[in-house]
């Protein structure tokens, strides 16, 4: 849907204007991630950091519209007091279920 302008002057601007504002968000935060990279050589390396940024998004990043929760609580995570701690978890997580679904 397309949301016009910066007032809702339409029906379709006054349902659909929350969704815009939280994915200008989300925009505005991925590309100030992004722009400390100075891109990438290859479509590998550009792979990574997005799989990397939603992990640390969703699983460790404090959110302030959450009252400082992250969105997806991992009990495995929660106990953990620092960040590096959290990713090395993370990351063994990630492991493990690539191997048992290898096995499956």
């Amino acid at each position: 849907k397309q949301v016009i302008g910066l007032t809702n002057e339409d029906p379709v601007s006054t349902e659909f204007r929350p969704l815009k504002q939280i994915i200008e968000r989300l925009n505005r935060t991925f590309k100030g991630n992004y722009r400390s990279t100075h891109g990438f050589g290859s479509e590998k390396g550009s792979v990574s950091f997005v799989t990397l940024f939603v992990a640390y998004f969703n699983f460790l990043r404090p959110h302030a519209s959450l009252e400082g929760k992250v969105p997806v609580t991992n009990p495995e995570l929660l106990g953990l007091p620092t960040m590096p701690a959290r990713w090395t978890k993370l990351i063994e997580l990630a492991q493990q279920w690539i191997r048992e679904q290898r096995i499956a």
